[in-house]
């Protein structure tokens, strides 16, 4: 469902493990959703990116509160754990942070990054049963620059920023280029080797079907001179 309020964001209600494919999205500034967690409970999201891109990532949390019917607008007390893997299961991110929090990252190998929250809190009372709404909001690639602090930081005017903008978007799209043909070659490379494997096994199947034939034909024979029908 679109957000009236926000341009270009999208949010979304999770329950299982999301994939996002960041190089479809990439004409989207803010990729936002919320999901529901228990005190136990993880969630994580596969997110596709490309090489040496940077991923910045904002959330915040709201416990359901059964005397107002309604989730709280902040949840004191309650921490969150983050944790990112790169394509190789390697661990490039694993900290804790509070109810709010902004966690950053950038990728050395292109492919699928898995994104993992869950509380860190171990208060069975303040969750008593109910669920936590967690907001996660993901920003990539070029998205993650603050135009407005760097025109001011670095005094560029309203063209030069706009430069400065269509360089880094010109940018991501080489990345994600880059990227694709990783894909591709990856995928010709599988289907390559799966082709082998089916051509071998052929192969394989017709050597032992004709030992079989000449097994039973050695046999049948061997059978017939005992019977002396031969």
């Amino acid at each position: 469902e679109v957000d009236s309020e926000f341009e270009s964001t999208l949010y979304f209600e999770v329950d299982s493990v999301l994939t996002i494919p960041t190089n479809r999205l990439s004409w989207k500034s803010i990729l936002a959703l919320y999901f529901h967690i228990g005190e136990t409970e993880k969630k994580c999201f596969i997110e596709e990116i490309p090489d040496e891109t940077m991923v910045i990532g904002k959330y915040r949390t709201q416990l359901w509160d059964k005397q107002t019917g309604s989730f709280l607008p902040a949840t004191p007390g309650l921490g969150m754990h983050v944790e990112i893997k790169d394509p190789d299961t390697k661990v490039i991110l694993s900290r804790q942070y509070g109810s709010d929090g902004r966690f950053t990252f950038t990728s050395h190998t292109p492919g699928e990054h898995q994104i993992c929250l869950h509380s860190n809190s171990t208060k069975m009372a303040l969750f008593a049963g109910g669920k936590l709404r967690v907001h996660l909001d993901i920003q990539v690639g070029e998205h993650t620059n603050n135009y407005p602090e760097i025109a001011a930081k670095d005094k560029l005017t309203e063209l030069q920023l706009r430069v400065r903008q269509l360089l880094d978007q010109v940018e991501q799209i080489q990345k994600e280029q880059n990227y694709q043909r990783y894909r591709e070659e990856r995928f010709r490379m599988t289907s390559e080797s799966t082709n082998q494997r089916v051509l071998w096994w052929s192969i394989a199947q017709t050597v032992i079907l004709i030992i079989t034939a000449i097994w039973q034909m050695r046999h049948l024979k061997s059978f017939f001179e005992a019977k002396k029908l031969v």
